[in-house]
Order: structure tokens, then C-alpha cells, then sequence
């Protein structure tokens, strides 16, 4: 199907698990200051009860309020992968809620993030399934359409092409390129480094504070 508003895309190719696993392991924080502090979604929160997400996206721009197209999404979803829903940010109707995620989460799909509403929060929060949205509404969805699978989306601020790298922790959603992992992925590792020892010097009461004096002067022209 490819008439304009109804388009149905192959989903890209999977990104490497191996390549996910890592990602797991890193805080979003770490990898989005290797981002230049700029990418990831605004305004969307963790709706489940915790852990990590990483997976490929496949993606999904539907008319506000309306779930028909996430219905058919779900049929081009592997396991892995993250399903990320541009529902343009409404807060009137409610996109998804147990039943979708339930569904989500048999076939295998990593993660929801949605750019709208959700419901059933109750639920969702007593499970480890990461589902991410704007906000929450007891007001159901229509089943009209249109609505496209696979093309570019907006979340958050964040644009997602299918096939990026979907992360997700407490702190929030961020999108990376398959062809950027590798350099975000280390300079996140050096990050994380550089943290602990920071700490370590917390601890041990030698924590150095003397660049505060150095930048103000810089900001100040002296």
C-alpha cells in the first residue's frame, strides 16, 4: 500500500544484537553528552517499572488519536526491535495501553516509545516492558486512519528513521545512527571512566572544583 497517508515500508535491516547489548549497559546520559548534549526526546517519560531499552525502530506516524496504523505496525515488528510512534504529541485520546504492550511484548518487541497518550498506567507500571509516552488519558483511540509504517518520525523534538538505534532508561529516549554506535558507544565508555573517578575522589575528599575559577573568567572575557 502506498497511496500518500496510508504508506507501508519494509522495516530496515536489525541492528546487531551484540551492538544492543552494549547499549543496555550504558546510561543514556553517558551516550547523549557524546551526542553534543543536542539529541533525544523532550517531554516523553517511562511509564513501566524499569530496566534498560535498546532496539531497532521500527516506526509509525498516525493521525492524532487514532491507533489503526500501530495495529498494523505490529505486523512488520521483529523481535528486538522498538516501535516508535509519532501520534503528533495529542493528549486527547490515548494511542495504546495494557493490551497493545501485552501484545507487544509476546511477539517479542523491545519497547514502546509514543509520542501521545497512553492508558492502563496501573498495569504498565507493575511490568519491566518500557513503554515511554507524553502523557496519560483514561480516552480510548479511534481505528480510522490514516496513519504510515516505516517512514521518518518526529518524538519528542527527536527525529527517528527506521532503523536507528532506539536507548531508553529512567533518564529518558534517545535515537543514534547504526553508522554512529561505534564512536558513541566509546566515547561513552571513557565517559563512564572519567565519572567513576570522579566519585572515587568524592569519597576520598580530593574532588577538584579549580576549573570553576577558570571558566568564569573565560565567560567573563578575562
Amino acid at each position: 500500500m502506498n497511496a500518500p497517508g496510508w504508506r507501508r515500508n519494509p522495516s530496515a535491516p536489525s541492528v546487531n544484537p551484540a551492538l544492543l547489548e552494549q547499549l543496555r549497559g550504558l546510561a543514556v546520559s553517558l551516550l547523549s553528552d557524546n551526542m553534543a548534549r543536542v539529541s533525544g526526546a523532550v517531554g516523553l517519560q517511562p511509564y513501566h517499572r524499569g530496566g534498560a531499552m535498546a532496539g531497532t525502530a521500527v516506526t509509525v506516524r498516525t493521525r492524532p488519536g487514532d491507533n489503526l496504523a500501530i495495529h498494523r505496525a505490529f505486523d512488520f515488528c521483529r523481535p528486538g526491535d522498538v516501535l516508535v510512534i509519532d501520534g503528533g504529541g495529542e493528549l486527547t485520546q490515548a494511542l495504546l495501553g495494557d493490551i497493545m504492550a501485552s501484545y507487544a511484548q509476546s511477539i517479542g518487541v523491545a519497547g514502546l516509545v509514543v509520542d501521545g497518550a497512553i492508558r492502563d498506567v496501573a498495569e504498565l507500571r507493575t511490568r519491566d516492558f518500557p513503554v515511554y509516552a507524553r502523557g496519560v488519558t483514561h480516552r480510548g483511540p479511534y481505528k480510522n486512519g490514516p496513519g504510515e509504517v516505516n517512514v521518518p518520525v518526529t518524538v519528542g523534538g527527536m527525529v527517528v528513521h527506521p532503523g536507528d538505534i532506539v536507548v531508553g532508561d529512567e533518564d529518558g529516549v534517545l535515537a543514534i545512527a547504526p553508522g554512529d554506535a561505534e564512536q558513541v558507544i566509546a566515547g561513552a565508555k571513557r565517559q563512564f571512566d572519567k565519572e567513576a573517578a570522579a566519585l572515587r575522589s568524592i569519597v576520598e575528599g580530593k574532588f577538584d572544583r579549580g576549573w570553576i575559577d577558570e571558566q568564569e573568567r573565560r565567560m567573563m572575557g578575562g
